[in-house]
């Protein structure tokens, strides 16, 4: 009895602590990927379109493995180019469980290419949408049932719209985007509890080098800046080795390391997969994080691929 009485202290702090470091009411952060480089449509309508081909995906990312509550993240999507024009579309759904919230992003992407004559390009792109977000508090052990602010759950949609620009040439790429441009804040029936979503502002840089004619080195960094929550950067190398294979490290600044593994099954295909280990105190109460990401290019009989686009 007595062991089953810790235990379920240690769940509900650990319940607690992952939602106030997840989740927290005045500097809300938005998922976090490891393989961000394969989906940047997610945070950046500006992609959309950006291959030339159309182009679907799924991610699925579980968290902190061995907390109670810790998150996960299921997102799925589509983009592609609309034919002799400048102009792409995509659509993508995105679900995020943290302990007893449950968000929903649902969103389409529009995006405007200007070419130049040095085969650069930047587009621009504008997402819309909305979030739809459940906290329930009855999957939480309370000590105090008649506590108010645990009494009434939080059932809101809110509708947002994002923007960003993609400037790419054949072997780089830079990008800057808001995914979400407004602050919401859901309230419950009283107004006592509250869940706050402000402005993340993401930059992402990447470049392709060819080191021979089997190896390619792609570093990239995506950096994740919210108000009141510290600067989130991670920096990642990945190697491409006979077109087939991608293998790399990441880095996310006093927070994890991670290493990325993926393969490119067919010319359609790629699977890859992704494992975080925390640096920080957390690591001594999970055994890391896990992210699998599949992607299919949908492109027709007629286009060439000459080689897998690394970004």
């Amino acid at each position: 009895m007595k062991n089953k009485k810790v235990n379920r202290v240690f769940k509900n702090l650990a319940i607690s602590f992952v939602i106030l470091i997840s989740f927290q009411a005045k500097a809300q952060q938005e998922p976090q990927y490891t393989q961000y480089m394969y989906n940047p449509s997610q945070i950046n309508p500006a992609y959309s379109g950006s291959l030339e081909y159309a182009s679907s995906f799924g991610l699925y990312r579980t968290q902190w493995v061995g907390i109670d509550g810790a998150p996960k993240t299921a997102n799925i999507g589509f983009h592609q180019p609309i034919e002799n024009t400048n102009i792409g579309y995509g659509i993508n759904i995105l679900n995020d469980r943290i302990g007893p919230s449950d968000l929903t992003y649902f969103n389409a992407d529009f995006s405007y290419t200007l070419l130049f004559g040095d085969n650069s390009r930047l587009a621009f792109g504008i997402k819309a949408g909305g979030e739809y977000i459940n906290i329930d508090y009855t999957k939480l052990s309370q000590y105090n049932p008649g506590d108010i602010s645990f009494q009434n759950n939080i059932n809101r949609f809110s509708p947002n719209f994002g923007a960003g620009f993609y400037y790419y040439t054949k072997n780089a790429y830079l990008g800057l985007s808001v995914p979400m441009l407004l602050n919401t804040a859901f309230y419950d029936e009283v107004a006592v509890s509250t869940a706050n979503r402000r402005q993340n502002f993401y930059l992402t840089a990447g470049k392709v080098y060819d080191l021979n004619y089997y190896i390619k080195f792609k570093p990239a960094i995506i950096s994740k800046i919210v108000y009141g929550a510290p600067l989130q950067l991670d920096i990642t190398a990945n190697f491409l080795i006979n077109e087939k294979f991608t293998a790399g490290i990441a880095y996310r600044m006093s927070a994890a390391f991670s290493g990325i593994v993926g393969f490119q099954a067919s010319d359609r295909m790629f699977i890859g997969y992704g494992y975080d280990r925390e640096t920080t105190r957390l690591s001594n109460f999970n055994s890391g994080s896990h992210e699998f990401f599949l992607k299919f290019d949908l492109f027709n009989n007629n286009q060439k691929i000459e080689t897998p686009r690394f970004f």
